[in-house]
């Protein structure tokens, strides 16, 4: 049987992503979700994508300019369960970009933190605009691990500070072809050949607690 046989890419609910994001992400943070999508093999759930406003409202206009700021959206989280079939991950990821409306702008990040150099983005026919700015993450005391400031309430107390590497970033247009083509022209970021490495994956080995079926 083929991939397409055997799984299939239903919408779901925000809150059923909320174990696989909060536990088997290496993030281990609830993002913004305006959409989101399981990944179903046997009517079981396994994987999630939610896709959600950015927390830049610099990061909307710098990739299209402020005129189509409104349509740029983030693949935020990408979380599946070990051992899927090969082209099981491409799969899910190509058919959410199908299932979305037009017209949306959709820019995505992999980690170079986590060894992570986007290939799955490249396998789907993204266009890779470099990398990101440089972030810091902030460890507080009460264990917790947050990206930026407006992240840290009032009680927290910032005990280290660590500068990461900068993410590649991902950048995928869907639109009709004239309008693409438009949007392409506003594209203010400068697009680069795919970059390569070797990639590892993270511990995704937690077995979330909602394994959701389709009837």
């Amino acid at each position: 049987m083929s991939v397409k046989d055997k799984y299939q890419v239903k919408s779901i609910d925000n809150y059923i992503t909320h174990d696989w994001l909060l536990h088997k992400h290496y993030a281990k943070r609830i993002p913004s979700i305006s959409y989101a999508f399981g990944l179903f093999y046997n009517n079981i759930l396994v994987g999630c994508l939610p896709i959600g406003k950015p927390a830049s409202y610099t990061l909307c206009e710098g990739i299209l300019g402020k005129e189509h700021k409104h349509i740029v959206y983030e693949l935020n989280r990408l979380v599946v369960e070990e051992n899927l079939d090969k082209n099981a991950l491409s799969y899910f990821v190509s058919n959410v970009l199908k299932i979305l409306p037009k017209p949306m702008c959709i820019v995505s990040y992999a980690d170079k933190n986590q060894n992570h150099y986007g290939y799955i983005y490249q396998a789907t026919n993204w266009i890779y605009t470099g990398l990101s700015s440089i972030e810091k993450i902030y460890y507080l005391q009460n264990g917790e691990i947050v990206k930026t400031r407006r992240h840290i309430d009032k009680k927290g107390i910032v005990i280290k500070t660590e500068k990461q590497l900068p993410k590649f970033r991902y950048v995928y247009i869907i639109a009709t072809k004239k309008d693409k083509k438009i949007y392409l022209l506003n594209l203010k970021y400068k697009i680069h050949p795919y970059p390569k490495g070797e990639n590892k994956r993270y511990d995704a080995s937690y077995n979330p607690t909602i394994q959701t079926q389709l009837f």
